[in-house]
């Protein structure tokens, strides 16, 4: 509902609230757009209300036209779209061995990428050196406009996200159509190769168990030297920018998540230098009060198994890994798929999505051992693999974007 001076309600939320459904319905209808009939029809909003938020979207140049739809009586219809080039943000995978910095535009569109080696052995204080240069250079690569958030919002510190300037009473309550469609904020095309937005923060996804509500990592396996780090904190003064730290999982996760097509519940299970989950329940992802959901690779797995990293035994990364350096392809995917069981039957989830590099390098012999594991085991759920490359470096920009949708 939307409404102004109802005793109890925080109007300004309540208007930011609104402004960010509006915004993720431009996001997920694509170029064809969306007309504001349709806006609110689908968010229960009033045309009043849909034309008043619509009107400032375009004033800062969030919102632009996409063309006019025929319309049952009357004038066409103006259909509305997300501006990508509006807003950016950066999306940093730093894995055990290897950093990908990228910049993607509102829509998630990846516009530049760099990737170097990296090793977390060095200690926090080098690796993020290491991440400051790779930023600013693929900021000046992307030759993207001043960073800030977008419109008039400010972020409250160096963890919080960018807040979305949309909830100004500076136009009518009731902003016709006509007033609406003469605003300015006709920005480019998606394609135009225009990026003058600004920089709306930084996303870090790294291995975990890590704390994404303090910023700081916890025990990582096999580099305990990164423990209480305030990563997120230092990479904020370092680049001036907002940061969110969060676990590799969980920002590829939150990428896969945010698909127009992505199913309501999955889980994303990642098989690279480690042995990862992202889980996804009702379309958003479970972190848990601690950041410890998913921590798939440390179930135990064989009670007298191999030590592993963790100081656990048997656990289902040790073996699978060790499975990948003997070159036994096939065995891993089958241990792979009885993790991915474990988390169908306690989840019920709706599909299993695959990635990471191990994953990536021979896709078939994965999907297929996971889904004959599943299969014999009288459990129907799809197994498909998650094919971009760089899906967690997505993830993290995502973790810096998804406030502006109300995700």
């Amino acid at each position: 509902m939307y409404a102004k001076g109802l005793g109890g309600v925080n109007v300004p939320a309540l208007r930011s609230h609104n402004a960010a459904l509006v915004l993720d319905l431009l996001r997920t209808a694509g170029e064809t757009g969306i007309s504001r009939l349709e806006l609110a029809e689908r968010t229960g909003l009033t045309p009043q209300a849909v034309s008043k938020i619509t009107a400032r979207l375009r004033t800062e140049g969030l919102a632009g036209e996409a063309g006019h739809r025929a319309s049952t009586g009357g004038k066409p219809r103006t259909v509305l779209r997300l501006v990508p080039s509006a807003g950016y943000a950066v999306g940093v995978h730093l894995d055990r061995d290897e950093l990908t910095t990228l910049l993607t535009d509102l829509a998630g569109t990846v516009v530049a990428l760099r990737r170097r080696p990296a090793d977390l052995g060095e200690g926090a204080g080098p690796v993020l050196d290491a991440v400051t240069e790779e930023v600013r250079a693929l900021l000046a690569e992307g030759a993207v406009g001043g960073a800030g958030p977008i419109g008039a919002g400010e972020s409250t510190g160096p963890g919080a996200g960018p807040v979305l300037g949309a909830d100004r009473d500076s136009a009518p309550d009731s902003a016709p159509d006509s007033a609406a469609d003469s605003a300015p904020g006709s920005a480019p095309g998606p394609h135009s190769g225009l990026r003058s937005g600004p920089v709306l923060g930084v996303g870090l996804a790294m291995p975990g168990p890590l704390d994404h509500r303090a910023g700081m990592p916890g025990r990582v396996t096999g580099f305990p030297s990164w423990e209480g780090y305030p990563v997120r904190d230092d990479l904020a003064r370092r680049l001036g920018l907002p940061v969110v730290l969060d676990k590799d999982t969980n920002a590829a996760a939150l990428g896969l998540a945010l698909r127009p097509e992505a199913p309501g519940s999955f889980a994303y299970v990642h098989l690279g230098t480690g042995l990862g989950a992202g889980l996804v329940l009702g379309g958003a992802p479970l972190r848990g009060d601690r950041t410890g959901a998913g921590e798939l690779g440390h179930q135990t797995v064989q009670l007298d198994g191999p030590p592993c990293d963790c100081g656990g035994r048997g656990c289902l990364e040790v073996l699978c890994l060790a499975a990948v350096a003997r070159g036994e392809l096939p065995e891993a995917a089958r241990i792979l798929g009885a993790g991915a069981a474990n988390l169908v039957r306690l989840l019920d989830i709706d599909q299993v999505l695959l990635g990471g590099r191990v994953v990536l390098g021979a896709p078939d012999v994965f999907a297929d051992g996971a889904r004959e594991v599943l299969a014999g085991l009288g459990l129907p759920t799809p197994v498909a693999v998650a094919t971009a490359p760089q899906a967690v470096a997505v993830g993290a920009a995502w973790l810096a974007l998804a406030p502006i949708f109300g995700q």
